[in-house]
Protein backbone atom coordinates (compact mmCIF):
# COMPACT_ATOMS: atom_id res chain seq x y z
CA UNK A 1 0.00 0.00 0.00
CA UNK A 2 2.93 2.29 -0.38
CA UNK A 3 1.16 4.17 -3.38
CA UNK A 4 -1.83 5.20 -1.08
CA UNK A 5 0.92 8.61 0.20
CA UNK A 6 1.06 9.69 -3.14
CA UNK A 7 -2.56 9.66 -3.95
CA UNK A 8 -4.17 10.90 -0.81
CA UNK A 9 -5.27 14.22 -2.88
CA UNK A 10 -5.96 16.15 0.52
CA UNK A 11 -7.16 19.03 2.41
CA UNK A 12 -5.13 20.27 5.28
CA UNK A 13 -7.87 23.28 6.68
CA UNK A 14 -7.21 25.74 9.44
CA UNK A 15 -8.05 29.32 10.61
CA UNK A 16 -5.83 31.25 11.71
CA UNK A 17 -7.88 33.25 14.24
CA UNK A 18 -7.32 34.35 17.62
CA UNK A 19 -10.08 32.43 19.64
CA UNK A 20 -9.48 29.14 17.57
CA UNK A 21 -7.82 27.06 15.14
CA UNK A 22 -10.22 24.49 13.63
CA UNK A 23 -8.38 21.75 11.63
CA UNK A 24 -9.13 18.55 9.32
CA UNK A 25 -7.81 16.62 6.77
CA UNK A 26 -10.35 16.15 3.56
CA UNK A 27 -10.28 14.12 0.21
CA UNK A 28 -11.12 16.64 -2.40
CA UNK A 29 -14.08 14.48 -3.77
CA UNK A 30 -15.80 13.98 -0.71
CA UNK A 31 -15.66 17.77 0.18
CA UNK A 32 -19.85 18.08 -0.42
CA UNK A 33 -20.48 14.53 1.15
CA UNK A 34 -18.83 15.46 4.30
CA UNK A 35 -20.11 18.68 4.73
CA UNK A 36 -16.71 20.36 4.44
CA UNK A 37 -17.98 23.10 1.96
CA UNK A 38 -20.07 25.08 4.45
CA UNK A 39 -17.29 24.68 7.24
CA UNK A 40 -15.00 26.68 5.33
CA UNK A 41 -17.21 28.34 4.07
CA UNK A 42 -18.16 29.76 7.50
CA UNK A 43 -14.16 30.07 8.63
CA UNK A 44 -13.56 32.48 5.28
CA UNK A 45 -12.94 30.18 1.99
CA UNK A 46 -14.68 32.88 -0.99
CA UNK A 47 -14.70 30.52 -3.84
CA UNK A 48 -16.97 27.83 -4.41
CA UNK A 49 -15.82 24.06 -3.74
CA UNK A 50 -16.29 23.54 -7.31
CA UNK A 51 -13.41 25.94 -8.26
CA UNK A 52 -11.18 23.81 -5.59
CA UNK A 53 -11.56 20.71 -7.23
CA UNK A 54 -13.75 19.43 -10.23
CA UNK A 55 -13.34 16.32 -12.52
CA UNK A 56 -15.20 18.45 -15.20
CA UNK A 57 -13.46 22.03 -15.50
CA UNK A 58 -10.05 23.84 -14.26
CA UNK A 59 -9.67 24.10 -10.75
CA UNK A 60 -6.92 24.53 -7.80
CA UNK A 61 -6.30 20.53 -7.84
CA UNK A 62 -4.77 21.54 -11.40
CA UNK A 63 -1.99 23.95 -9.82
CA UNK A 64 -1.16 20.98 -7.47
CA UNK A 65 0.29 17.99 -8.42
CA UNK A 66 2.95 14.95 -7.34
CA UNK A 67 6.68 16.07 -7.33
CA UNK A 68 8.98 13.11 -7.74
CA UNK A 69 8.47 10.09 -5.40
CA UNK A 70 5.79 11.55 -3.56
CA UNK A 71 6.26 15.21 -2.47
CA UNK A 72 3.65 18.08 -3.37
CA UNK A 73 4.09 20.86 -5.76
CA UNK A 74 2.65 23.67 -6.76
CA UNK A 75 2.59 25.67 -9.74
CA UNK A 76 3.09 29.26 -9.88
CA UNK A 77 3.42 30.81 -12.98
CA UNK A 78 1.53 30.26 -16.52
CA UNK A 79 4.59 28.57 -17.91
CA UNK A 80 4.77 25.69 -15.47
CA UNK A 81 6.96 26.87 -13.17
CA UNK A 82 7.06 24.25 -9.75
CA UNK A 83 7.34 25.56 -6.18
CA UNK A 84 8.12 22.47 -3.88
CA UNK A 85 10.02 21.94 -0.91
CA UNK A 86 14.59 22.04 -0.37
CA UNK A 87 14.27 18.57 0.70
CA UNK A 88 11.75 17.59 -1.73
CA UNK A 89 14.30 18.50 -4.71
CA UNK A 90 17.32 17.65 -2.50
CA UNK A 91 18.26 14.33 -4.48
CA UNK A 92 17.78 16.28 -7.95
CA UNK A 93 20.11 18.84 -6.22
CA UNK A 94 22.38 16.41 -5.61
CA UNK A 95 22.65 14.80 -8.88
CA UNK A 96 23.60 18.30 -10.87
CA UNK A 97 26.33 18.51 -8.10
CA UNK A 98 29.97 17.86 -8.36
CA UNK A 99 32.77 19.03 -7.00
CA UNK A 100 33.37 22.05 -9.24
CA UNK A 101 29.59 23.22 -9.44
CA UNK A 102 28.38 22.04 -5.79
CA UNK A 103 25.34 23.42 -5.89
CA UNK A 104 24.44 21.73 -2.35
CA UNK A 105 26.89 23.70 -0.81
CA UNK A 106 26.19 27.06 -2.96
CA UNK A 107 23.06 27.13 -4.34
CA UNK A 108 21.60 27.66 -7.96
CA UNK A 109 19.72 29.93 -10.04
CA UNK A 110 18.93 29.58 -13.61
CA UNK A 111 19.24 33.17 -15.09
CA UNK A 112 17.45 32.03 -18.31
CA UNK A 113 15.39 29.24 -19.65
CA UNK A 114 18.38 27.86 -21.50
CA UNK A 115 20.44 27.31 -17.95
CA UNK A 116 17.37 25.56 -16.51
CA UNK A 117 18.78 22.09 -16.03
CA UNK A 118 17.06 18.25 -17.22
CA UNK A 119 16.84 16.00 -14.67
CA UNK A 120 16.43 12.44 -15.89
CA UNK A 121 14.33 10.34 -13.55
CA UNK A 122 12.32 13.61 -11.88
CA UNK A 123 8.18 13.29 -13.37
CA UNK A 124 5.30 16.05 -11.91
CA UNK A 125 1.87 14.34 -11.99
CA UNK A 126 -1.21 15.73 -11.96
CA UNK A 127 -4.23 14.18 -10.88
CA UNK A 128 -6.80 14.53 -14.15
CA UNK A 129 -9.88 13.28 -11.93
CA UNK A 130 -10.84 10.77 -8.99
CA UNK A 131 -14.13 8.18 -9.52
CA UNK A 132 -15.46 6.07 -6.97
CA UNK A 133 -15.40 2.73 -7.81
CA UNK A 134 -16.62 1.23 -4.31
CA UNK A 135 -19.68 -0.07 -5.75
CA UNK A 136 -17.84 -2.21 -8.57
CA UNK A 137 -15.62 -3.56 -6.18
CA UNK A 138 -18.45 -4.62 -4.12
CA UNK A 139 -20.28 -6.23 -6.78
CA UNK A 140 -17.02 -8.55 -7.89
CA UNK A 141 -16.70 -9.87 -4.61
CA UNK A 142 -20.26 -10.47 -3.96
CA UNK A 143 -20.46 -12.46 -7.75
CA UNK A 144 -17.17 -14.38 -6.77
CA UNK A 145 -14.46 -12.36 -9.13
CA UNK A 146 -12.93 -11.69 -6.14
CA UNK A 147 -12.61 -12.55 -2.51
CA UNK A 148 -12.48 -9.29 -0.19
CA UNK A 149 -9.26 -9.91 1.04
CA UNK A 150 -7.66 -9.78 -2.56
CA UNK A 151 -9.59 -6.96 -3.47
CA UNK A 152 -7.16 -4.97 -1.57
CA UNK A 153 -3.99 -6.65 -3.88
CA UNK A 154 -2.57 -5.13 -6.44
CA UNK A 155 -3.28 -7.86 -8.87
CA UNK A 156 -6.98 -6.92 -8.92
CA UNK A 157 -6.56 -2.96 -8.16
CA UNK A 158 -4.23 -3.03 -11.44
CA UNK A 159 -6.51 -5.03 -13.78
CA UNK A 160 -9.53 -3.18 -12.19
CA UNK A 161 -7.53 0.29 -13.43
CA UNK A 162 -6.63 -0.88 -16.78
CA UNK A 163 -10.08 -1.68 -17.91
CA UNK A 164 -11.30 1.37 -16.63
CA UNK A 165 -8.49 2.97 -18.85
CA UNK A 166 -9.71 1.27 -21.88
CA UNK A 167 -13.17 2.50 -21.38
CA UNK A 168 -12.16 6.15 -20.69
CA UNK A 169 -12.01 9.29 -23.12
CA UNK A 170 -8.45 9.73 -21.48
CA UNK A 171 -7.23 6.36 -23.56
CA UNK A 172 -4.36 6.81 -25.66
CA UNK A 173 -4.07 10.74 -24.42
CA UNK A 174 -0.14 10.87 -23.75
CA UNK A 175 1.03 10.83 -20.20
CA UNK A 176 -2.12 9.04 -18.78
CA UNK A 177 -2.30 6.28 -16.59
CA UNK A 178 -4.78 5.41 -13.83
CA UNK A 179 -4.43 4.01 -10.45
CA UNK A 180 -6.97 2.09 -7.99
CA UNK A 181 -6.70 2.43 -4.33
CA UNK A 182 -8.39 1.40 -1.31
CA UNK A 183 -9.37 4.02 1.50
CA UNK A 184 -11.17 3.91 5.20
CA UNK A 185 -9.51 0.08 5.49
CA UNK A 186 -11.48 -0.78 2.30
CA UNK A 187 -14.67 0.55 2.89
CA UNK A 188 -13.92 2.88 0.10
CA UNK A 189 -12.18 2.27 -3.41
CA UNK A 190 -11.31 5.33 -5.70
CA UNK A 191 -9.79 4.95 -9.34
CA UNK A 192 -7.21 7.85 -10.37
CA UNK A 193 -6.16 8.98 -13.47
CA UNK A 194 -3.28 10.73 -13.82
CA UNK A 195 -0.77 12.71 -15.98
CA UNK A 196 2.81 12.34 -15.68
CA UNK A 197 5.18 14.52 -17.61
CA UNK A 198 8.52 13.04 -17.39
CA UNK A 199 10.97 16.24 -18.61
CA UNK A 200 10.96 18.75 -15.12
CA UNK A 201 13.68 21.13 -15.08
CA UNK A 202 16.13 22.42 -12.19
CA UNK A 203 15.47 26.25 -11.71
CA UNK A 204 16.54 27.16 -8.47
CA UNK A 205 17.63 25.88 -5.34
CA UNK A 206 18.99 28.09 -1.98
CA UNK A 207 22.31 26.70 -0.71
CA UNK A 208 22.12 24.32 2.24
CA UNK A 209 23.03 26.55 4.78
CA UNK A 210 19.42 28.19 3.84
CA UNK A 211 17.39 25.13 2.54
CA UNK A 212 18.50 23.00 5.35
CA UNK A 213 19.33 25.33 8.38
CA UNK A 214 18.89 23.73 11.35
CA UNK A 215 20.02 20.20 10.13
CA UNK A 216 18.83 17.26 11.92
CA UNK A 217 18.56 19.70 15.05
CA UNK A 218 15.71 21.60 14.23
CA UNK A 219 14.21 18.43 11.39
CA UNK A 220 10.51 17.89 13.02
CA UNK A 221 10.37 20.37 15.20
CA UNK A 222 7.99 23.62 15.50
CA UNK A 223 8.21 26.17 15.77
CA UNK A 224 10.98 25.93 12.71
CA UNK A 225 12.81 28.24 10.51
CA UNK A 226 14.44 27.25 7.24
CA UNK A 227 14.42 28.47 3.96
CA UNK A 228 12.88 25.08 2.51
CA UNK A 229 12.00 25.50 -0.82
CA UNK A 230 13.42 24.88 -4.03
CA UNK A 231 12.12 25.12 -8.06
CA UNK A 232 11.82 23.36 -11.28
CA UNK A 233 10.25 23.66 -14.26
CA UNK A 234 7.68 21.41 -16.29
CA UNK A 235 8.64 20.97 -20.50
CA UNK A 236 6.01 19.41 -22.88
CA UNK A 237 5.78 18.95 -26.72
CA UNK A 238 4.58 21.84 -28.52
CA UNK A 239 0.83 20.77 -28.11
CA UNK A 240 1.74 20.57 -24.06
CA UNK A 241 1.64 16.79 -23.80
CA UNK A 242 3.80 14.66 -22.16
CA UNK A 243 6.81 13.63 -23.68
CA UNK A 244 10.71 12.79 -22.88
CA UNK A 245 13.37 15.49 -22.63
CA UNK A 246 14.36 17.20 -26.27
CA UNK A 247 16.15 20.31 -26.77
CA UNK A 248 12.44 20.79 -29.26
CA UNK A 249 10.42 20.50 -25.42
CA UNK A 250 9.00 23.74 -24.37
CA UNK A 251 7.54 25.72 -20.83
CA UNK A 252 4.10 24.18 -20.46
CA UNK A 253 1.44 26.35 -20.48
CA UNK A 254 -0.43 25.26 -17.72
CA UNK A 255 -4.43 25.23 -16.93
CA UNK A 256 -4.20 26.65 -13.86
CA UNK A 257 -1.54 28.43 -11.40
CA UNK A 258 -1.11 30.04 -7.91
CA UNK A 259 -0.78 33.25 -7.79
CA UNK A 260 1.27 34.82 -5.05
CA UNK A 261 0.25 37.40 -2.80
CA UNK A 262 2.69 39.93 -1.57
CA UNK A 263 0.33 41.38 0.79
CA UNK A 264 1.48 38.66 2.99
CA UNK A 265 -0.92 37.27 5.80
CA UNK A 266 -3.27 38.97 8.06
CA UNK A 267 -4.64 38.26 11.71
CA UNK A 268 -7.78 35.94 10.80
CA UNK A 269 -7.08 35.31 7.12
CA UNK A 270 -8.84 32.12 6.05
CA UNK A 271 -5.84 29.42 5.17
CA UNK A 272 -5.50 25.90 3.86
CA UNK A 273 -3.05 23.33 2.42
CA UNK A 274 -4.04 21.84 -0.14
CA UNK A 275 -1.47 18.28 -1.46
CA UNK A 276 -0.81 15.03 -0.81
CA UNK A 277 -0.25 14.65 2.92
CA UNK A 278 -0.15 10.70 3.58
CA UNK A 279 -1.58 8.60 5.93
CA UNK A 280 -2.51 8.75 9.63
CA UNK A 281 -1.81 6.35 11.97
CA UNK A 282 -3.88 7.77 14.80
CA UNK A 283 -6.08 4.95 14.46
CA UNK A 284 -3.82 2.35 15.47
CA UNK A 285 -4.68 0.08 18.85
CA UNK A 286 -2.50 0.23 21.54
CA UNK A 287 -0.82 -3.16 20.61
CA UNK A 288 -0.42 -1.52 16.93
CA UNK A 289 1.34 1.63 18.79
CA UNK A 290 3.66 -0.99 20.80
CA UNK A 291 4.78 -2.16 17.50
CA UNK A 292 5.42 0.97 15.75
CA UNK A 293 7.34 2.09 18.60
CA UNK A 294 9.67 -1.72 19.43
CA UNK A 295 8.81 -3.25 16.08
CA UNK A 296 9.73 -0.41 13.91
CA UNK A 297 11.43 2.82 15.69
CA UNK A 298 14.01 1.37 17.28
CA UNK A 299 15.52 -0.84 14.69
CA UNK A 300 15.75 2.07 12.62
CA UNK A 301 17.23 4.38 14.98
CA UNK A 302 20.15 1.88 15.83
CA UNK A 303 20.67 0.73 12.84
CA UNK A 304 20.63 4.30 10.54
CA UNK A 305 22.55 5.67 13.75
CA UNK A 306 25.77 3.18 12.78
CA UNK A 307 24.71 3.92 9.02
CA UNK A 308 24.99 7.17 9.75
CA UNK A 309 28.17 7.52 11.98
CA UNK A 310 29.84 5.74 8.88
CA UNK A 311 28.27 7.94 6.40
CA UNK A 312 29.17 11.05 8.09
CA UNK A 313 32.87 10.06 8.52
CA UNK A 314 33.67 9.21 4.90
CA UNK A 315 31.65 12.33 3.64
CA UNK A 316 33.70 14.65 5.61
CA UNK A 317 37.07 13.17 4.35
CA UNK A 318 36.08 13.49 0.79
CA UNK A 319 33.96 16.55 -1.16
CA UNK A 320 33.27 13.41 -4.02
CA UNK A 321 31.63 11.29 -1.45
CA UNK A 322 29.77 14.24 0.83
CA UNK A 323 27.80 15.29 -2.37
CA UNK A 324 27.84 11.28 -3.80
CA UNK A 325 26.15 10.49 -0.56
CA UNK A 326 24.33 13.47 0.51
CA UNK A 327 21.03 12.37 -0.34
CA UNK A 328 21.45 8.95 0.87
CA UNK A 329 22.34 10.90 4.34
CA UNK A 330 19.63 12.98 4.42
CA UNK A 331 16.96 10.33 3.31
CA UNK A 332 18.43 8.43 6.34
CA UNK A 333 18.54 10.54 9.04
CA UNK A 334 14.98 12.17 8.27
CA UNK A 335 13.07 9.14 9.69
CA UNK A 336 15.64 8.35 12.05
CA UNK A 337 14.99 11.78 13.79
CA UNK A 338 11.39 10.99 13.08
CA UNK A 339 11.15 7.68 15.07
CA UNK A 340 13.70 9.23 17.61
CA UNK A 341 10.58 11.82 18.11
CA UNK A 342 7.68 9.76 17.34
CA UNK A 343 8.66 7.31 20.36
CA UNK A 344 9.53 10.46 22.99
CA UNK A 345 5.96 11.90 21.99
CA UNK A 346 4.10 8.33 22.45
CA UNK A 347 5.67 7.98 25.79
CA UNK A 348 5.64 12.01 26.96
CA UNK A 349 2.07 11.74 26.35
CA UNK A 350 0.89 8.43 27.66
CA UNK A 351 -0.04 7.51 24.49
CA UNK A 352 0.08 3.76 25.57
CA UNK A 353 -2.60 4.49 28.19
CA UNK A 354 -4.87 6.90 26.03
CA UNK A 355 -5.20 3.86 23.55
CA UNK A 356 -6.05 1.17 26.50
CA UNK A 357 -8.81 3.47 27.89
CA UNK A 358 -10.12 3.92 24.78
CA UNK A 359 -10.06 0.14 23.85
CA UNK A 360 -11.66 -0.40 27.36
CA UNK A 361 -14.20 1.78 26.83
CA UNK A 362 -15.00 0.38 23.77
CA UNK A 363 -15.11 -3.15 25.26
CA UNK A 364 -17.61 -2.44 27.60
CA UNK A 365 -20.26 -0.55 24.89
CA UNK A 366 -19.66 -3.85 22.88
CA UNK A 367 -20.61 -6.01 24.98
CA UNK A 368 -23.73 -8.06 24.73
CA UNK A 369 -24.47 -6.29 20.83
CA UNK A 370 -23.34 -8.90 18.45
CA UNK A 371 -22.98 -6.21 15.75
CA UNK A 372 -20.27 -4.60 17.70
CA UNK A 373 -19.14 -7.27 19.18
CA UNK A 374 -18.35 -9.44 16.35
CA UNK A 375 -16.42 -6.64 15.08
CA UNK A 376 -14.50 -6.08 17.30
CA UNK A 377 -11.00 -6.57 16.49
CA UNK A 378 -9.00 -5.20 18.88
CA UNK A 379 -7.92 -8.63 20.27
CA UNK A 380 -6.89 -10.21 17.16
CA UNK A 381 -4.78 -7.36 16.21
CA UNK A 382 -3.56 -8.07 19.62
CA UNK A 383 -2.39 -11.39 18.56
CA UNK A 384 -0.90 -10.35 15.43
CA UNK A 385 1.27 -8.35 16.83
CA UNK A 386 2.30 -10.69 19.35
CA UNK A 387 3.34 -12.90 16.92
CA UNK A 388 5.27 -10.48 14.80
CA UNK A 389 6.92 -9.27 18.00
CA UNK A 390 7.50 -13.08 19.20
CA UNK A 391 10.37 -13.85 17.94
CA UNK A 392 13.78 -15.18 19.16
CA UNK A 393 17.27 -16.18 17.91
CA UNK A 394 18.41 -19.99 17.85
CA UNK A 395 22.01 -19.10 17.18
CA UNK A 396 24.96 -16.73 17.79
CA UNK A 397 26.04 -13.78 16.03
CA UNK A 398 30.08 -14.16 14.93
CA UNK A 399 31.69 -12.09 12.50
CA UNK A 400 28.64 -10.40 11.16
CA UNK A 401 27.28 -13.63 10.50
CA UNK A 402 23.30 -14.67 12.21
CA UNK A 403 22.60 -18.40 12.38
CA UNK A 404 19.22 -20.35 13.01
CA UNK A 405 16.80 -17.81 13.10
CA UNK A 406 13.59 -19.23 13.96
CA UNK A 407 9.95 -18.06 15.06
CA UNK A 408 9.39 -20.08 18.81
CA UNK A 409 5.93 -18.44 19.76
CA UNK A 410 7.56 -17.88 23.72
CA UNK A 411 6.06 -15.05 24.96
CA UNK A 412 9.07 -12.46 26.65
CA UNK A 413 9.10 -9.23 28.02
CA UNK A 414 5.56 -8.27 29.19
CA UNK A 415 4.47 -11.22 26.77
CA UNK A 416 6.52 -9.69 23.74
CA UNK A 417 9.62 -11.63 23.02
CA UNK A 418 11.30 -8.82 21.13
CA UNK A 419 14.43 -7.79 23.19
CA UNK A 420 16.72 -10.55 21.64
CA UNK A 421 15.58 -10.58 18.51
CA UNK A 422 16.07 -6.54 18.11
CA UNK A 423 19.22 -7.11 20.04
CA UNK A 424 20.96 -9.96 17.95
CA UNK A 425 19.00 -8.58 14.63
CA UNK A 426 19.86 -5.22 14.84
CA UNK A 427 23.72 -6.46 15.90
CA UNK A 428 24.06 -8.19 12.80
CA UNK A 429 22.07 -5.90 10.15
CA UNK A 430 24.84 -2.60 11.78
CA UNK A 431 27.53 -5.25 10.78
CA UNK A 432 26.48 -5.96 7.85
CA UNK A 433 26.05 -2.43 7.01
CA UNK A 434 29.09 -0.88 8.03
CA UNK A 435 31.15 -3.86 6.17
CA UNK A 436 29.31 -2.95 2.76
CA UNK A 437 29.33 1.52 3.16
CA UNK A 438 33.05 1.28 4.25
CA UNK A 439 34.14 -1.26 0.91
CA UNK A 440 31.85 1.65 -0.94
CA UNK A 441 32.74 4.34 0.07
CA UNK A 442 36.81 3.59 -0.05
CA UNK A 443 35.88 2.74 -4.04
CA UNK A 444 34.53 6.34 -4.48
CA UNK A 445 37.59 7.60 -3.24
CA UNK A 446 39.96 5.09 -5.84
Amino acid sequence: MRKLKLLAFALICAVFAPAKADEGMWLLQLMQEQNLADRMKAQGLKIGVDDIYSPNHVALKDAVGIFGRGCTGEIISPEGLILTNHHCGYDAIQQHSSVEHDYLTDGFWAKSRAEELPTPGLTFKFVERIVDVTDQVNQDIKDGKVTELNSFGSEYLSKLADEALKKSDLKGKPGISTMALPFYQGNKFYLFFIKTYSDVRMVAAPPSSIGKFGGETDNWMWPRHTGDFSMFRIYADKNGDPAPYSAENVPLKVKKHLAISLRGLQEGDYAMIMGFPGSTSRYLTQSEVKLRMDGTNTPRIQVREARQEVLRKEMAASDKVRIQYASKFAGSSNYWKNSIGMNKAIIDNDVLGAKAEIEKKYAAFAQGKPEYEDGVVVNVVYVCVVVALELSVDGLVEGGQLVGVQCLGKGGQDGFGYGAVHFVVVVFIVDTIVCIFQLLLRSLQQ
